[in-house]
């Protein structure tokens, strides 16, 4: 597994909302130090005790060799605000921090590349490829051999067989069950609750048990 949280590194987590406080609160949990968060709308209050620095180009202050970020910017809603935030710090020079809770479970053989966020009561199991900036979120179960391209998200509660492949920037819904052996292609929108049984293609979105493709557009 490839963790990239340097404990002599300090934290700035991008972003206010839901997604931030878990992060927030998980990294509390495990006694990291976080500077502050930035987000482009002002709060007028602490988050978890933490104070705003600012606008997201309050980050740019600091040395990008001195500091991780924590992408804090949620994506079940729409993906873009989330992707846009990773590519101009990364741009910029700056690396996100891997945030997995040590409630979850992470099998030492998975490979987790920087960035990557396992949230609590999740499951990584042997031989799973996890790539930048994924989200694995609350209860979700990864069996053996499954890859996650960038930026995927396996919302809370949603079950991958293995050797499932979940392609870049797909969104898999809370509660959906992947069999194994399945390919989701990039940019895919898995419904809540939706039992996928065969491929799901590029850009595509699926809903139902079992899962069938719709053309409404569920998320940008």
């Amino acid at each position: 597994m490839n963790q990239n949280l340097d404990l002599n590194r300090p934290l700035i987590v991008i972003g206010a909302g839901g997604h931030a406080r878990v992060l927030i609160s998980t990294l509390l949990l495990q006694g990291q130090q976080i500077l502050g968060f930035v987000d482009p709308h002002k709060i007028g209050a602490d988050l978890l005790g933490l104070t705003q620095l600012g606008s997201d180009d309050a980050v740019l202050t600091y040395d990008p060799s001195e500091v991780f970020l924590v992408n804090g910017v949620g994506s079940a809603a729409s993906i873009s605000k989330r992707l846009k935030a990773y590519e101009y710090f990364r741009t910029e020079g700056y690396s996100f921090a891997s945030v997995i809770h040590p409630g979850s479970i992470v099998a030492p053989e998975a490979r987790l590349a920087d960035g990557v966020q396992v949230m609590a009561g999740a499951i990584v199991q042997t031989g799973c490829v996890i790539e930048e900036d994924v989200i694995i979120n609350t209860g979700a179960r990864v069996d053996h051999d499954c890859v996650l391209r960038m930026h995927a998200h396996v919302a809370p509660g949603a079950v991958l067989g293995g050797n499932v492949s979940v392609g870049h920037r797909a969104h898999v819904g809370a509660g959906a069950v992947v069999i194994q052996n399945i390919r989701i292609g990039d940019d895919a929108i898995v419904g809540a609750g939706a039992v996928v049984l065969a491929d799901v293609p590029v850009s595509s979105t699926v809903v139902g048990v079992p899962a069938r493709p719709i053309h409404a557009k569920l998320r940008d």
